[in-house]
């Protein structure tokens, strides 16, 4: 274990185990955690490797939950926008792009959260846009699962086709950004080391997080899954703020 930072992969487990619950991946976890031990672009390599290993067991666990129909309708714009995203984002300023994630992020879930009833409509549209919007995001920051989330919550899932729904999706955007990340040399040889650890904690927090999953009641499942999108949006302000804090 020499020269790996034991507290970062304890904090990537619980980034695992809340996005599982939450069920928009743990990137939207990982990525500002990750910030505050590595580089940006280190973090958007290791954040695309890390993934690949923790949706393939989202997509074993829940197996039996899958809406193809929005698999079509949001997973197609999202890999395709996140190739866009990707490749854009060696020309991007990223702080002011996390300051516009954030506050975009905590507003909507503030607005849902007062508004329960609210329902944005059911529509092909809505989720093309939707898909549009995560992928373009997960590509260029990192992260894209919690506007997929918000998307995704319109339709008022059953919590295991949307956790199901909502991996397949992210394993398809991780396929295709990892190869955009490499080319982009965002893959470091010396952050390698942690990729064994990390596919393990892919594996044992989706499992954890299933469990736990299994014992919420589907009414709760909404909320739950908007308090932690605010819970992201906050954090990743608060990185920002403090990152501009050490810089001056």
């Amino acid at each position: 274990m020499n020269n790996i930072n034991t507290t970062f992969l304890l904090l990537a487990l619980l980034a695992e185990i809340i996005g599982t619950v939450g069920g928009f991946g743990s990137s939207v976890f990982f990525v500002p955690i990750g910030n505050f031990y590595f580089d940006f672009y280190s973090v958007l390599g290791l954040t695309a490797l890390f993934h690949l290993s923790s949706n393939l067991s989202k997509i074993f666990l829940f197996k039996k939950g899958l809406d193809k129909r929005l698999l079509l309708y949001i997973g197609l714009p999202s890999v395709l926008f996140v190739i866009l995203g990707g490749v854009l984002s060696k020309y991007f300023e990223s702080a002011y792009l996390e300051v516009v994630l954030g506050v975009f992020l905590i507003l909507l879930s503030v607005f849902f959260l007062l508004r329960s009833g609210f329902a944005v409509k059911d529509s092909n549209k809505n989720a093309v846009i939707g898909g549009s919007l995560s992928g373009f995001s997960a590509g260029l920051l990192g992260t894209g699962g919690a506007i997929r989330g918000l998307t995704m919550a319109a339709f008022n899932l059953e919590k295991s086709v949307f956790v199901a729904t909502s991996a397949f999706i992210d394993f398809m955007i991780d396929f295709s950004r990892t190869f955009v990340y490499y080319n982009n040399g965002y893959i470091h040889k010396h952050d390698l080391k942690y990729v064994p650890f990390l596919l393990v904690i892919g594996l044992v927090g989706s499992y954890i997080g299933k469990r736990i999953l299994d014992k919420i009641p589907q009414g709760k499942f909404r909320k739950l899954s908007l308090l932690f999108i605010l819970i992201i949006g906050l954090a990743t302000l608060l990185n920002l703020f403090l990152n501009t804090g050490a810089q001056n």
